[in-house]
């Protein structure tokens, strides 16, 4: 089993869909990946699913879920995940990001969505650690690496601080039989492979222009967003970046990194 460490790595993981429970892989490499990390004392996430601004935090007491999506099956609406709250992480947080970058406001009735407690149920199951749900302010890519710098200190405290999106997000992946977009994800998919083992963060935060294919890979840029989180937390460590899962799912590219 992992122990707690006083310095924890930072991660960006693609979240997938409530069905990813059900997909024959996925949960297995996320549950591997859980078991290699040290153990968190809490954890910080950053999903494509959360835009506020000002910058606000959720839940710090009893957490619910927030079942955002439509169509499934009855039972993904049955799931719980009853983490404990991190009232301490959210003074932290506010602590850190307030002052002249402004208060940090307050949602207490926001729960976890499924780019939270998805990965999490199959990363952390038995729901025992200690998670907090923090905005997305903007999708500017330079501010979100600035708002992980400055999120960086909590990471020697044992928090794991995980930006959860998609490598790539184009929905019409998901219908068969369009070649030019799935050949459009993924070159995108392997220039951004690239550009994070070459820790060419100016590349990648300049990805709209830099990338090929970057308008057809993400239509909208909210599930590429929370890797900027991800590699402005990491910067010090940026070297050690390694994708831990990569390959795709329904078409759209799955890749996950590790920093530190």
């Amino acid at each position: 089993m992992a122990t707690t460490t006083d310095r924890m790595p930072v991660i960006y993981l693609s979240h997938g869909a409530p069905p990813l429970a059900d997909d024959p892989i996925w949960p297995g490499q996320l549950a591997a990946w859980s078991a290699d990390l040290p153990r968190p004392t809490a954890i910080l996430m950053i999903s494509a699913h959360w835009e506020a601004a000002p910058i606000t935090v959720g839940a710090t007491e009893t957490v619910p879920l927030v079942y955002d999506f439509g169509g499934f099956a009855p039972h993904y609406y049955r799931v719980t995940y009853p983490a404990p709250g991190a009232p301490e992480l959210a003074a932290k947080v506010a602590a850190l990001l307030g002052g002249p970058h402004g208060a940090v406001r307050q949602e207490p009735e926001r729960g976890l969505d499924h780019g939270a407690y998805v990965p999490l149920a199959e990363m952390y199951p038995d729901a025992d650690i200690p998670v907090l749900q923090l905005s997305m302010p903007t999708l500017a890519p330079a501010e979100l690496a600035a708002l992980g710098q400055r999120l960086a200190p909590l990471r020697d405290e044992g928090v794991l601080i995980v930006g959860s999106g998609f490598f790539t997000h184009n929905l019409r992946a998901i219908r068969a039989g369009d070649r030019r977009l799935a050949q459009a994800l993924t070159e995108f998919d392997d220039w951004g492979s690239r550009a994070l083992d070459a820790g060419d963060l100016d590349s990648l935060l300049n990805f709209e222009h830099a990338a090929p294919a970057a308008r057809l890979a993400h239509p909208r840029t909210e599930h590429f967003a929370p890797l900027f989180v991800t590699l402005g937390a990491g910067l010090d460590d940026l070297g050690t970046q390694r994708s831990v899962i990569d390959g795709e799912w329904l078409g759209l590219s799955k890749r996950s990194i590790q920093i530190g």
